[in-house]
């Protein structure tokens, strides 16, 4: 599977699926969409999935010129994002995110719903930045960043928009771990191999079982921003 702005290579039960718009990897309903053909036949494959972006960048977030003109194109684009980062964190196989540069806004919400978070070392900046450029954040961002930053900066990161470095992204919770570029890769791979030799069928159950309150809590969210919009 090759589109202009996701790519699909399945190599020994791994799915690399790689996005690239030539830009910033914004989240535009062309992009989410794609992204989601790929989940698809990731699951058909029953494949461990690598999610990765351009170098330099995993994504910027949301189209924003579609998000401040509103009405029923940014409402959608904006619950296809949401309902993307659910979709994987109950996805059936393990997903591993290879965060290659920036993540920001819808960016990280993605990063975020990864099983494993890997980065890149550079001068990136990975955040949430809604609260910075005028926008409150959503139930489903406060929700999405609860279930993984450590409480210390959780309120550093949805309230004041601070961004982090990939260092600090992993003290943060951003991130699992960081990397230097040229290994970002073959350690996502790696992870993606070990991961891929557990019992799917136990590891979609268990991974259910522990994500049951997260799930329902941004299910909830998702309905309740909808409802705002």
């Amino acid at each position: 599977m090759k589109s202009s702005l996701v790519n699909y290579q399945l190599e020994d039960s791994i799915a690399h699926v790689s996005i690239d718009d030539g830009k910033v990897n914004v989240m535009s309903i062309a992009m989410l969409s794609a992204i989601n053909e790929a989940l698809d036949r990731a699951g058909r494959d029953r494949a461990t999935v690598v999610i990765t972006g351009r170098p330099g960048v995993f994504s910027a977030g949301f189209d924003l010129p579609v998000l401040r003109a509103g009405g029923s194109e940014a409402n959608r684009m904006v619950r296809m994002g949401f309902e993307l980062a659910e979709r994987m964190l109950s996805f059936p196989t393990p997903i591993v995110i290879g965060c290659s540069g920036h993540a920001i806004a819808m960016g990280v919400f993605l990063v975020l719903a990864a099983d494993f978070r890997i980065g890149a070392l550079g001068p990136y900046r990975i955040g949430a930045n809604e609260v910075a450029i005028g926008i409150t954040m959503p139930h489903f961002g406060i929700e999405i960043c609860r279930q993984r930053l450590i409480p210390a900066y959780l309120n550093r990161a949805v309230t004041f928009s601070e961004v982090f470095g990939p260092e600090d992204a992993v003290t943060a919770g951003f991130l699992d771990k960081a990397v230097p570029a040229a290994e970002l890769l073959p350690e996502a791979r790696k992870t993606a191999a070990t991961l891929a030799q557990l019992n799917m069928d136990v590891y979609a159950a268990s991974k259910l079982r522990v994500r049951a309150p997260i799930l329902k809590a941004i299910r909830e969210a998702i309905e309740k921003d909808d409802t705002v919009s």
